[in-house]
């Protein structure tokens, strides 16, 4: 009864793209540092979207099929879909494009008269009944933390080919997701972001362009759609961005501390989310901390793709990791977090970045929050995010934003994770208002909006997995 995973476009003119991720080779701590600009070409943003929206395996249980991705999703139900606009890139039509992940191809949607140098830009836009189908109300939310992993994914693979992104002004109608002669009858496209690729000539904005001569129908992705949810299209519109983008800062990126060996294409192809952990594992803290250090906005990729301040604050449960006593921890993420935010009788030691607030045994307390699941109890630790909701009052458009910053947070520890031979698992079923009341928060001015969890995995051998274009390319 699954929506259709796959948005196809019947008519459209189809551009197979190369398997060429494999022949990069670099270890995954590479990303973090500045490497040799590819040129645009059809090789190369192929290689980019394999890596970011791109299948990375299938797997069969009982008769039963279903693709992963290296974008990671809510159910794995995908609701994120992925554009780009290519001008002058050899091989590729100058135009809009829609990527279809099923088979690897560009659809193109559109053409443009263009004659300047080689641009890309990328569009990210949401199905929102593809998660409603399964989670109800819920599905906004979950829709915007996809959105994260997704730029997550994407400035990953970005990186490997030495280009940076950034989010640059564009208009709600720039991936024709409001034509609706184009959608007549099926499910609708909710606009999210759009990117710029930084070829060697900065990021420079979107140029004046003419659109002409589209083409293709969106399918159906589900025959018997069941309740709606209103709710989701109020706020869909009541979030809609009305405020300029702020700027790119940009920064040096700094060399991580702590080195990992694995390739970078394994461990991106490789990612999974863990279903179930080893209760007995015990973390190194070289690890933990190589990881924290990611999530430090300053310190290092993917944040360069972020213009925004850093509003979103990671409380971890800590259950194993070497030298480190159980207990509940935050990681200030910015100066907006205060002491008297919290419970008064929390410690308040500052422990490397980290401030330990309670020393204790909390992994009953992380499984109970997390809707009673051992996922976040059996994991060498677990982390529920809160978010800075004051500055929704002038800028309501930035509850998306902070859940774009979650999700972005998520996607680096599943990475991360991945590269050290763990895996992570993000969880968006929590109670909100009893984690708020466990930390003290009393007020609105923080709220609990993604919650994860980092173990080493325990496989279940009965689900058979399978290569994700194994028909199409005999190399993947």
């Amino acid at each position: 009864m699954q929506p259709d995973p796959f948005r196809t476009f019947a008519g459209s003119k189809s551009i197979a793209l190369p398997f060429s991720a494999k022949q990069i080779r670099m270890p995954f701590e590479a990303v973090y540092g500045k490497n040799s600009c590819f040129e645009a070409s059809l090789d190369s943003v192929g290689s980019l979207l394999q890596l970011s929206m791109g299948l990375s395996a299938w797997k069969e249980y009982m008769g039963d099929r279903w693709a992963l991705r290296c974008n990671p999703s809510s159910g794995n139900l995908h609701p994120t879909e992925c554009y780009i606009l290519a001008l002058n890139i050899p091989g590729i039509g100058n135009g809009l494009h829609h990527y279809r992940s099923l088979d690897h191809h560009l659809e193109q949607r559109c053409q443009v008269d263009w004659h300047g140098d080689a641009r890309l830009f990328i569009g990210l836009s949401s199905i929102h009944w593809r998660e409603a189908w399964k989670y109800g109300e819920r599905a906004f939310r979950y829709c915007q933390l996809d959105v994260g992993h997704a730029l997550g994914s994407l400035r990953y693979a970005a990186a490997l080919l030495g280009w940076r992104l950034g989010l640059v002004e564009s208009p709600d109608d720039i991936l024709g997701t409001q034509r609706k002669t184009d959608f007549i009858g099926v499910e609708p496209e909710e606009f999210d972001l759009f990117l710029e690729a930084d070829l060697g000539q900065g990021i420079r904005g979107i140029p004046a362009l003419e659109y002409h001569d589209w083409s293709g129908s969106a399918n159906r992705i589900d025959s018997s759609p069941m309740y709606s949810w209103p709710i989701i299209e109020q706020v869909s519109q009541s979030t809609r961005r009305q405020s300029p983008l702020p700027s790119l800062r940009n920064t040096e990126v700094q060399d991580s501390p702590f080195c990992m060996e694995p390739e970078a294409v394994k461990t991106i192809l490789g990612r999974r989310s863990a279903q179930k952990f080893d209760a007995s594992y015990t973390m190194s803290q070289d690890v933990f901390f190589s990881m924290l250090h990611k999530l430090i906005p300053e310190n290092t990729l993917p944040w360069d793709i972020w213009g925004f301040e850093h509003r979103v604050h990671p409380v971890f449960f800590i259950h194993r990791i070497t030298g480190m006593a159980p207990g509940i921890y935050i990681l200030p993420r910015g100066p907006s977090i205060q002491k008297n935010h919290f419970r008064s009788e929390f410690l308040w030691e500052k422990i490397g970045p980290l401030i330990l607030l309670a020393k204790t045994d909390c992994r009953k307390a992380a499984k109970t929050l997390c809707c009673h699941q051992s996922i976040a109890s059996e994991s060498c630790f677990s982390l529920g995010m809160l978010a800075e909701f004051t500055i929704l009052k002038s800028n309501p458009w930035r509850y998306r934003q902070l859940h774009w910053e979650s999700g972005l947070m998520g996607q680096i520890l599943y990475l991360e994770a991945e590269a050290a031979g763990l895996r992570g698992t993000g969880i968006g079923c929590f109670f909100d208002d009893t984690f708020h009341e466990f930390l003290g928060v009393s007020n609105h001015e923080l709220q609990s909006v993604y919650h994860f969890t980092v173990g080493k995995p325990l496989l279940d051998s009965r689900i058979t997995t399978l290569p994700p274009y194994s028909s199409l390319h005999s190399g993947e």
